[in-house]
């Protein structure tokens, strides 16, 4: 409610089902979207999704049923996934790399054909269906907004031809716009259209000196031992790429502190200083900010207050 009130459009509810890494509690987030939309009104909620624990059938059938229920408002963000010992806890198959987004493409071909065809049939190396209809289909059309993330190539590749969204760590400008313009050239060779949306950890002060202190204090208090594993299982994971690495591969401890790299974006200043930058990072083609916040209520509310206005008024 205070994310809506402040003028937010989305929430994002992750997914692990293995506690970790300083986490000690993580709630299954078809069930919590399910809550934060009983909650809201208007904010469209993102329940992120495993292509292996959930089948692409059960997955369209929920979604669409909380479309009704929610009038619209449910996306799906895709993970394709890089923890192995998640996989291997559940008793589910570990997928090499390439084969889990190839996985996740079939995924989502399936789902966009269950939501917008009747006798829906596939015919893939992970999923099939014959003669399927979905009644009642999602309110939203064409359908429910995909969301997907990753760095690699079949990352991209995927977001190039298939999902809605794409989700990409923090970076500078630099290295953002080199990576927008990549995915959006290879998805108008597709025909295809993609948004951006790009992880930032915000820290709004009346001052930049406040704001640098507070980022100072979050990374003297980090949990080590819980940075340093995360840091170590993503970099393993992300060798297993055919590019030898993936999201995490040059980020510095302070940078895992934030585990999607949010500190990368530099949303951290005044709230002048915060706009300038979100309006600086859509001239360079991102369509959306994934936003964390330390305290959540009274820097969201602060943020809404102080940092949307400007945003608008720029």
């Amino acid at each position: 409610r205070t994310a809506e009130a402040a003028g937010f459009d989305y929430a994002l509810s992750q997914i692990r089902f293995t506690a970790g890494y300083g986490a000690e509690y993580q709630h299954e987030s078809v069930s919590f979207s399910q809550a934060l939309l009983h909650a809201t009104t208007k904010l469209k909620v993102l329940a992120a999704i495993l292509p292996g624990p959930w089948h692409p059938a059960v997955v369209a059938k929920q979604l669409a049923t909380i479309d009704h229920i929610s009038n619209g408002r449910i996306a799906i963000n895709v993970v394709s996934g890089w923890f192995k010992g998640e996989f291997t806890a559940i008793g589910e198959p570990w997928l090499e790399h390439d084969e889990r987004y190839r996985r996740s493409k079939e995924f989502i071909q399936a789902l966009k054909g269950i939501w917008t065809q009747d006798n829906f049939t596939f015919k893939g190396d992970f999923y099939r269906f014959n003669d399927y209809t979905l009644s009642p289909k999602p309110v939203q059309k064409p359908h429910p907004e995909i969301f997907q993330g990753g760095s690699s190539r079949a990352a991209r590749d995927n977001a190039a031809s298939v999902s809605d969204w794409y989700f990409t760590n923090g970076n500078t400008p630099e290295n953002l716009k080199a990576q927008i313009d990549d995915i959006r050239a290879k998805a108008a060779a597709n025909n295809h259209r993609v948004r951006i949306g790009v992880n930032a950890f915000v820290i709004a002060r009346d001052t930049e000196e406040e704001a640098k202190a507070v980022l100072d204090d979050i990374i003297a208090h980090a949990h080590v031992e819980a940075v340093n594993a995360f840091g170590d299982a993503v970099k393993e994971a992300g060798k297993a790429s055919p590019e030898g690495e993936g999201n995490w591969a040059k980020s510095t401890f302070e940078d895992l502190v934030q585990y999607n790299d949010g500190f990368r974006t530099n949303l951290i200043g005044t709230p002048r200083q915060i706009a300038e930058r979100i309006v600086a990072l859509k001239a360079i083609g991102v369509d959306l900010v994934l936003a964390g916040f330390l305290h959540f209520i009274e820097e969201v509310e602060y943020f809404g207050k102080k940092v949307l206005p400007l945003v608008r008024e720029l």
